[in-house]
């Protein structure tokens, strides 16, 4: 036990900060990566202020941008920096001198084996603990934003006439491909080099340029009015979407010292509990104890928003009633999770950008099986222990249960408003304890020692029900028609990043054919 408390302790980066690590009692690598996430913060505002498009050149910008976020790896990681370094260098050799054919596929094969060889070692580099950040995580984001950019210059040399819709940019000094210190900027700046949130290149160009805010004002414009008139409309001012976000930190952080300290996730395998505890009380502490675990990760991914928004970056739109949202780049909707009624939507408002990416990459380009695939893509993302793989390939039949619940169930629970108040309490209890189940072995790693006994221990009874629906009711019902979703090029899966939810805060259009 001491060993492993002692190891909680270490970090690969900077050892500056260790008296505070002791003075708190938090493992230094979450105290170097807290640092670094407050710096970044208030170098945000700067950044809008003083390093602004009107005062700054994008040159300027990019190359500031750069080196903060390549300072930010090396105090938190060490030299293991160099494997990010090596990653994004040759993805750019692949962009620029492969084949504009297979120049997706070169680069996904690249990253993605990268990541792995990384992901392998890192169970040697810790005698297959973790550390609550390594050096594997920003490759992850760096995978994303690599893979993703090589699949829209892809599309954008493929599809000419579908231009528009394919969110690339083509750089005004550059025929079709992004310069070197726009691509080091993309994928390296500071905004998001620690934790993301991934977004598309056009969107970043933009944001650097000075043409992010406007060009949707814009488009907000012309669609309202017929007419150009972006240019009356003042710029908004990103500091409430701020406050709030940083207000909902102080919360998250709160409830992570209170409630996640109360309720560990590793007590569900405690050998006592597991072997004298009845099963209700064993799935009600699940129940509770990942319902804790989530505010670390609302901490993490809502600040990284606000250090985007601080920066200028991340302006959605204004709906109807006037109200403008910074949500253009948000990893999360906490209400949406929350009172998540299927398996679908609280994956859609989870880690929204990486669904995003998903169904980019994979998902719309799956020629058969698009959901078990997209899962196994991401399970390989995540990393080679073994309580992702489990968690992954768990959520595809409990993903095809809810699908086939949702379109053969819940019609007859629509005809009035207490029936359908029913149907709402019952499956976001099921979606509660189905995603508790299933996030379990994720948030334990260990699948021999870890995650296997307290599934063993429940006898499987998610996997059993969800197999047994899907069976069951897949022979009740047939597809009706030849209208399958399919056949239009879209699919409803898992993730589906809400492309019906607020169209007026959606500029583009994502469902551009792709090969």
């Amino acid at each position: 036990m001491d060993e492993l408390t002692t190891s909680s302790f270490k970090t690969t980066g900077s050892k500056w900060l260790l008296p505070v690590s002791d003075f708190f009692g938090f493992p230094l690598d979450q105290v170097n990566f807290l640092a670094c996430q407050v710096f970044a913060l208030g170098a945000s505002f700067w950044f809008r202020l003083y390093l602004s498009p009107q005062f700054s050149s994008p040159v300027v910008r990019h190359a500031v941008a750069t080196l903060f976020g390549l300072s930010f790896v090396i105090f938190c990681f060490g030299w293991y920096a160099v494997h990010i370094s090596v990653l994004v260098m040759v993805c750019y050799r692949i962009l620029v001198t492969a084949d504009i054919h297979n120049i997706h596929r070169y680069t996904m094969i690249m990253a993605v084996s990268y990541l792995a060889v990384c992901q392998v070692s890192r169970v040697f580099i810790y005698n297959y603990g973790i550390l609550s950040t390594d050096f594997s995580g920003p490759l992850m984001i760096i995978t994303q934003k690599t893979t993703m950019l090589a699949f829209q210059v892809h599309d954008g040399k493929e599809c000419p006439g579908d231009l528009s819709n394919v969110s690339f940019f083509l750089s005004s000094t550059s025929s079709s491909k992004p310069s070197l210190i726009e691509y080091l900027s993309y994928n390296l700046n500071f905004l998001s080099i620690l934790v993301g949130p991934c977004s598309h290149y056009k969107d970043y160009i933009d944001f650097i340029e000075g043409r992010h805010v406007q060009r949707r004002l814009r488009r907000l414009s012309a669609s309202n009015t017929g007419q150009n008139g972006y240019d009356k409309v003042s710029e908004p001012s990103p500091m409430a979407a701020v406050t709030r976000k940083l207000l909902i930190c102080g919360v998250c952080m709160v409830l992570f010292l209170t409630l996640t300290k109360a309720f560990p996730v590793t007590y569900n395998v405690d050998s006592h509990f597991v072997n004298e505890a009845p099963f209700l009380t064993r799935l009600t502490y699940a129940f509770f104890s990942i319902q804790a675990a989530r505010p670390k990760f609302y901490f993490a991914w809502t600040l990284a928003d606000a250090i985007n928004n601080a920066a200028g970056y991340g302006f959605k739109g204004v709906d109807e009633a006037g109200q403008v949202s910074w949500d253009l780049i948000s990893n999360i909707s906490i209400w949406g999770i929350e009172t998540a009624t299927s398996f679908k939507k609280f994956i859609d408002n989870w880690n929204i950008q990486t669904g995003v990416w998903l169904k980019t990459v994979c998902y719309d380009r799956a020629p058969r099986y698009p959901t078990a695939l997209t899962f196994i893509l991401s399970a390989l993302w995540h990393g080679v222990y073994p309580g992702y793989y489990f968690t992954f390939i768990t959520a595809i039949p409990i993903t095809l249960a809810a699908r086939a619940v949702r379109k053969n169930v819940r019609q007859y629970f629509l005809s009035s408003h207490p029936v359908k108040l029913v149907y709402d309490v019952v499956t976001w209890a099921a979606t509660q304890l189905c995603i508790c189940y299933t996030v379990m072995p994720f948030l334990l790693l260990h699948f021999i020692t870890s995650s296997f006994p307290p599934c063993r221990s429940m006898y499987f009874h998610i996997h059993i029900i969800s197999i047994l629906t899907v069976i069951v009711l897949s022979q009740s019902h047939k597809p009706r028609g030849s209208s399958s979703s399919s056949s239009n090029g879209t699919k409803p899966g898992p993730y589906d990043p809400h492309p019906q939810a607020q169209p007026q805060l959606q500029p583009y259009n994502n469902n551009v054919k792709r090969k």
